[in-house]
Protein backbone atom coordinates (compact mmCIF):
# COMPACT_ATOMS: atom_id res chain seq x y z
CA UNK A 1 0.00 0.00 0.00
CA UNK A 2 1.55 2.88 -1.26
CA UNK A 3 0.14 6.68 0.55
CA UNK A 4 1.91 9.90 0.93
CA UNK A 5 1.53 12.12 3.29
CA UNK A 6 0.92 15.81 1.92
CA UNK A 7 1.03 19.31 2.86
CA UNK A 8 0.97 22.56 1.32
CA UNK A 9 1.80 26.07 2.29
CA UNK A 10 0.01 29.30 0.12
CA UNK A 11 0.03 33.22 -0.31
CA UNK A 12 -3.34 33.31 1.75
CA UNK A 13 -7.03 31.34 2.58
CA UNK A 14 -8.74 31.92 -0.24
CA UNK A 15 -8.35 30.63 -4.05
CA UNK A 16 -11.06 33.52 -5.01
CA UNK A 17 -8.96 35.95 -3.79
CA UNK A 18 -6.08 34.80 -5.82
CA UNK A 19 -4.37 32.83 -4.11
CA UNK A 20 -1.74 30.47 -4.81
CA UNK A 21 0.39 27.73 -3.50
CA UNK A 22 4.09 28.87 -2.36
CA UNK A 23 5.37 25.38 -0.74
CA UNK A 24 4.77 21.21 -0.87
CA UNK A 25 6.10 18.90 1.19
CA UNK A 26 5.37 15.19 0.43
CA UNK A 27 6.72 11.96 2.11
CA UNK A 28 5.81 8.36 0.68
CA UNK A 29 5.32 5.25 2.87
CA UNK A 30 5.13 1.67 1.99
CA UNK A 31 2.98 -0.62 4.04
CA UNK A 32 3.04 1.77 6.64
CA UNK A 33 6.68 2.67 6.72
CA UNK A 34 8.95 5.25 5.38
CA UNK A 35 10.48 4.60 2.28
CA UNK A 36 12.93 7.85 2.60
CA UNK A 37 11.53 9.18 -0.77
CA UNK A 38 9.66 12.74 -0.05
CA UNK A 39 9.42 15.98 -2.37
CA UNK A 40 10.05 19.24 -0.83
CA UNK A 41 8.85 21.91 -3.57
CA UNK A 42 9.31 25.91 -3.03
CA UNK A 43 6.86 27.62 -5.96
CA UNK A 44 6.81 30.99 -6.89
CA UNK A 45 3.55 32.76 -6.80
CA UNK A 46 3.78 35.97 -8.77
CA UNK A 47 2.16 37.77 -6.51
CA UNK A 48 2.31 39.63 -2.62
CA UNK A 49 1.98 37.10 0.43
CA UNK A 50 -0.87 37.91 2.78
CA UNK A 51 0.18 39.28 6.16
CA UNK A 52 -1.66 36.50 7.77
CA UNK A 53 -0.26 33.55 5.94
CA UNK A 54 2.95 35.45 6.48
CA UNK A 55 2.49 35.13 10.13
CA UNK A 56 2.02 31.45 9.49
CA UNK A 57 4.77 30.03 7.60
CA UNK A 58 7.16 33.09 7.12
CA UNK A 59 8.04 32.03 3.65
CA UNK A 60 8.70 35.80 2.18
CA UNK A 61 8.09 37.01 -1.56
CA UNK A 62 11.64 37.56 -1.91
CA UNK A 63 12.64 34.66 -0.57
CA UNK A 64 10.06 32.59 -3.39
CA UNK A 65 11.12 35.48 -6.32
CA UNK A 66 13.89 32.75 -7.77
CA UNK A 67 11.81 29.19 -7.27
CA UNK A 68 9.73 27.77 -10.32
CA UNK A 69 6.35 28.38 -11.16
CA UNK A 70 3.74 25.61 -10.43
CA UNK A 71 3.68 24.70 -14.35
CA UNK A 72 7.92 23.99 -14.00
CA UNK A 73 7.01 21.49 -10.88
CA UNK A 74 3.61 20.20 -11.96
CA UNK A 75 4.66 16.75 -13.56
CA UNK A 76 7.03 15.96 -10.97
CA UNK A 77 4.64 16.18 -8.48
CA UNK A 78 1.76 14.64 -10.13
CA UNK A 79 4.57 11.66 -10.72
CA UNK A 80 5.08 11.28 -7.50
CA UNK A 81 2.22 11.68 -6.10
CA UNK A 82 -0.17 9.48 -9.02
CA UNK A 83 -1.68 6.35 -8.05
CA UNK A 84 -1.25 6.64 -4.14
CA UNK A 85 -3.34 7.34 -1.29
CA UNK A 86 -3.18 10.59 0.09
CA UNK A 87 -3.20 11.32 3.57
CA UNK A 88 -3.94 15.40 4.24
CA UNK A 89 -5.23 17.14 7.35
CA UNK A 90 -8.36 19.43 6.54
CA UNK A 91 -7.65 17.29 2.69
CA UNK A 92 -10.61 20.30 1.40
CA UNK A 93 -7.88 23.32 1.90
CA UNK A 94 -5.02 21.75 0.10
CA UNK A 95 -6.77 19.83 -2.49
CA UNK A 96 -9.15 22.78 -3.54
CA UNK A 97 -5.65 24.66 -4.00
CA UNK A 98 -4.33 22.12 -5.89
CA UNK A 99 -7.25 21.59 -8.24
CA UNK A 100 -7.16 25.74 -8.61
CA UNK A 101 -3.14 24.99 -9.24
CA UNK A 102 -4.27 22.32 -12.03
CA UNK A 103 -6.87 24.41 -13.29
CA UNK A 104 -4.86 27.84 -14.03
CA UNK A 105 -2.43 25.48 -16.04
CA UNK A 106 -5.49 23.47 -18.29
CA UNK A 107 -8.77 23.31 -17.43
CA UNK A 108 -9.23 19.97 -18.58
CA UNK A 109 -6.56 18.69 -16.03
CA UNK A 110 -8.25 15.62 -14.34
CA UNK A 111 -8.51 17.12 -10.54
CA UNK A 112 -6.44 15.24 -7.68
CA UNK A 113 -9.25 12.80 -6.34
CA UNK A 114 -9.21 11.15 -10.08
CA UNK A 115 -5.42 10.50 -9.88
CA UNK A 116 -5.24 9.73 -6.22
CA UNK A 117 -7.92 8.07 -3.10
CA UNK A 118 -8.28 10.69 -0.39
CA UNK A 119 -7.53 10.29 3.41
CA UNK A 120 -8.49 13.13 5.44
CA UNK A 121 -7.03 12.90 9.06
CA UNK A 122 -9.13 16.12 10.59
CA UNK A 123 -11.99 14.27 9.71
CA UNK A 124 -10.33 11.08 11.22
CA UNK A 125 -9.27 12.64 14.53
CA UNK A 126 -13.22 14.32 14.76
CA UNK A 127 -14.81 10.92 14.79
CA UNK A 128 -12.22 9.38 17.47
CA UNK A 129 -11.92 12.63 19.56
CA UNK A 130 -15.52 14.21 19.22
CA UNK A 131 -15.59 17.77 21.07
CA UNK A 132 -11.73 17.73 21.22
CA UNK A 133 -9.80 20.07 19.81
CA UNK A 134 -8.14 18.37 16.53
CA UNK A 135 -5.55 20.50 15.06
CA UNK A 136 -2.39 19.14 14.25
CA UNK A 137 -0.24 20.66 17.33
CA UNK A 138 -2.99 19.19 19.58
CA UNK A 139 -2.84 15.75 18.04
CA UNK A 140 0.81 15.95 18.20
CA UNK A 141 1.05 16.59 22.34
CA UNK A 142 -2.11 13.89 22.29
CA UNK A 143 -0.16 11.25 20.90
CA UNK A 144 3.10 12.45 22.29
CA UNK A 145 4.99 13.67 19.09
CA UNK A 146 7.46 15.93 19.38
CA UNK A 147 6.68 18.72 17.41
CA UNK A 148 8.90 21.52 19.41
CA UNK A 149 10.49 22.25 15.75
CA UNK A 150 6.91 23.30 14.01
CA UNK A 151 7.98 27.64 15.41
CA UNK A 152 6.39 28.26 12.14
CA UNK A 153 4.50 25.92 9.28
CA UNK A 154 6.27 24.21 6.76
CA UNK A 155 4.97 22.20 4.18
CA UNK A 156 7.77 19.29 4.93
CA UNK A 157 8.02 19.30 8.49
CA UNK A 158 4.23 19.64 8.95
CA UNK A 159 3.88 16.59 6.58
CA UNK A 160 6.53 14.72 8.98
CA UNK A 161 4.69 15.59 11.94
CA UNK A 162 1.06 14.34 9.78
CA UNK A 163 2.64 10.79 9.04
CA UNK A 164 3.76 10.29 13.08
CA UNK A 165 0.54 11.27 13.89
CA UNK A 166 -1.45 9.29 11.75
CA UNK A 167 0.57 5.97 12.27
CA UNK A 168 0.01 6.55 16.14
CA UNK A 169 -4.03 7.28 15.45
CA UNK A 170 -4.25 4.11 13.21
CA UNK A 171 -1.58 1.70 15.41
CA UNK A 172 0.93 3.15 16.89
CA UNK A 173 3.71 0.66 17.31
CA UNK A 174 4.16 1.01 13.63
CA UNK A 175 5.10 4.47 13.93
CA UNK A 176 7.27 4.21 17.41
CA UNK A 177 8.47 2.07 20.02
CA UNK A 178 5.80 -0.31 21.71
CA UNK A 179 6.40 1.53 25.20
CA UNK A 180 5.48 5.09 23.78
CA UNK A 181 2.55 3.75 21.93
CA UNK A 182 1.78 2.51 25.52
CA UNK A 183 2.08 5.27 26.88
CA UNK A 184 -0.27 6.89 24.20
CA UNK A 185 -2.59 4.21 24.56
CA UNK A 186 -3.13 4.96 28.35
CA UNK A 187 -3.53 8.46 27.71
CA UNK A 188 -6.04 7.91 24.94
CA UNK A 189 -7.78 5.83 28.07
CA UNK A 190 -7.61 8.90 30.51
CA UNK A 191 -9.85 11.09 27.79
CA UNK A 192 -11.79 8.68 26.92
CA UNK A 193 -12.86 7.31 30.25
CA UNK A 194 -16.69 8.76 31.77
CA UNK A 195 -15.39 9.39 35.26
CA UNK A 196 -18.78 10.59 36.28
CA UNK A 197 -20.45 9.23 39.66
CA UNK A 198 -22.26 5.85 39.24
CA UNK A 199 -25.68 5.40 41.15
CA UNK A 200 -25.98 1.17 42.10
CA UNK A 201 -29.53 0.73 43.90
CA UNK A 202 -29.19 -1.64 46.58
CA UNK A 203 -31.69 -4.58 46.89
CA UNK A 204 -32.10 -5.57 51.01
CA UNK A 205 -34.03 -8.80 51.67
CA UNK A 206 -37.10 -8.60 52.76
CA UNK A 207 -38.60 -10.00 56.30
CA UNK A 208 -40.26 -12.99 54.60
CA UNK A 209 -36.80 -13.57 53.13
CA UNK A 210 -34.69 -13.13 56.00
CA UNK A 211 -36.55 -15.68 58.10
CA UNK A 212 -36.74 -18.16 55.16
CA UNK A 213 -32.72 -17.68 55.06
CA UNK A 214 -32.82 -18.30 59.04
CA UNK A 215 -34.92 -21.54 58.69
CA UNK A 216 -32.63 -22.89 55.70
CA UNK A 217 -29.71 -22.22 57.84
CA UNK A 218 -31.10 -23.96 60.92
CA UNK A 219 -32.05 -27.29 59.01
CA UNK A 220 -28.74 -27.29 57.65
CA UNK A 221 -27.45 -27.42 61.04
CA UNK A 222 -29.80 -29.47 62.10
CA UNK A 223 -28.68 -32.02 59.21
CA UNK A 224 -24.52 -31.45 59.41
CA UNK A 225 -22.14 -33.39 61.55
CA UNK A 226 -20.64 -30.83 62.05
CA UNK A 227 -23.21 -28.03 61.84
CA UNK A 228 -23.51 -24.86 59.67
CA UNK A 229 -20.50 -23.05 59.60
CA UNK A 230 -22.53 -20.08 58.13
CA UNK A 231 -25.08 -20.01 60.79
CA UNK A 232 -21.98 -19.52 63.09
CA UNK A 233 -19.90 -17.22 61.38
CA UNK A 234 -23.01 -14.93 60.50
CA UNK A 235 -25.49 -14.91 63.22
CA UNK A 236 -25.16 -11.92 64.37
CA UNK A 237 -24.98 -10.11 61.19
CA UNK A 238 -27.65 -8.88 58.99
CA UNK A 239 -28.47 -10.28 55.25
Amino acid sequence: MRQIVLDTETTGLETRDGNRIIEIGAIELVNRQRTGRQLHLYINPEREIEPGALEVHGITREFLSDKPLFGDICNEFLSFIDQSELIIHNADFDLGFLNHELTLLDPAMSRIADRCQILDTLTMARQKHPGMRNSLDALCKRYDVDNTRRELHGALLDSELLAEVYLMMTGGQTALSLEAAATDSSEESRETLDESPISLLVLRASTTETQAHEERLQAIDQQSVDGCLWLGKDANSQP
